[in-house]
């Protein structure tokens, strides 16, 4: 029986390490050394191989080695195997983390503090109380509620959206179309961390920004496609929005002339949010591994219908 990893070389070493001191059973390939492929069981990715079901005829579940698997074309895996996303502890903490700086960033204006440095200018701005800045958590799963307790520690007034309701300590929840309104309105600092489905590509738009109060700022650290780059572009230009922190693009790394790169209102990072490493995340997938082996239900599974 053979786990096959298919993602960045030397994290695979890592991984196969940990396979050989705690899981010696499984063993573990590394793409392409596929080796007998009626022998895979599993695919640790971040992107299958194409021709999926030739390719590995004996596969039985494939794990992704992120927390969102839209680089997954759904319809392509083999039906009846199951895709389960990373439930990876620094995954969390990462994200937790990133949404604090950047909440704090805007929050106390360090994008004009920045370039006041470059431009030698010694001013200070009226200073703000975290609890006269609200933030809005677009994206409730389990990243959105780590993000949204830890900010309201702040004294940060936190509210969050999600398709289906849901309920927080100390947290103002919102839920479905009709809590979408409310919840833009009342949102000074939004934090995408939504997953990216048909439903949600393009989200922030020119009209999500409309709704917003006037001169609020956004981060995204969910997924590239969910930001119209020409929207916020002009939402910055109009004075609607007055900054933004952006971690992830619809192309990455951006091409060279790409007006973000030299935006003083734009805080633009390469992907760096959160990373997988593979010392937090194996516990849990050893878990699932087993709980597969035994027939139990494994955690993290995604519903193939809505996409997450």
């Amino acid at each position: 029986m053979a786990l096959l990893y298919k993602s960045d070389p030397v994290r695979g070493e890592r991984w196969r390490a940990l396979f050989a001191q705690q899981a010696p059973d499984i063993e573990f390939r590394q793409w392409p050394d596929i080796g007998d492929p009626a022998e895979v069981r599993y695919l640790l990715a971040w992107e299958p191989p194409s021709d999926l079901a030739t390719r590995l005829p004996a596969l039985e579940v494939v794990f992704a080695t992120s927390a969102g698997v839209d680089q997954f074309d759904l319809s392509q895996l083999p039906a009846g195997v199951p895709l389960v996303r990373m439930l990876d502890p620094a995954l969390e903490a990462g994200m937790v983390e990133y949404a604090s700086f950047a909440t704090l960033w805007l929050h106390r204006r360090l994008y004009d503090y920045v370039r006041q440095q470059r431009e030698g200018q010694w001013q200070a701005h009226p200073w703000v109380a975290a609890e006269q800045r609200r933030v809005g958590i677009l994206g409730l799963g389990q990243l959105g509620q780590a993000i949204a307790t830890h900010l309201s520690g702040y004294g940060f007034p936190v509210s969050g959206w999600s398709r289906r309701p849901r309920q927080l300590p100390g947290i103002t929840c919102h839920a479905g179309p009709d809590g979408l309104a409310r919840f833009l309105a009342s949102s000074d600092i939004l934090i995408c961390v939504l997953p990216l489905t048909d439903a949600t590509r393009g989200i922030l738009d020119r009209e999500l920004f409309a709704r917003l109060p006037e001169g609020a700022a956004l981060v995204n650290i969910g997924r590239g496609e969910h930001l119209v780059d020409d929207d916020l572009l002009q939402a910055l230009a109009s004075g609607q929005l007055s900054a933004a922190v952006v971690d992830v693009l619809g192309q990455e790394p951006p091409a060279p002339d790409h007006p973000f790169w030299q935006h003083e209102r734009i805080l633009m990072t390469p992907h760096v949010a959160a990373m997988t490493q593979p010392e937090s995340a194996f516990p849990v997938l050893l878990d699932n591994l087993r709980r597969h082996q035994r027939g139990a239900p494994m955690s993290g599974q995604i519903d193939r219908q809505r996409g997450y």
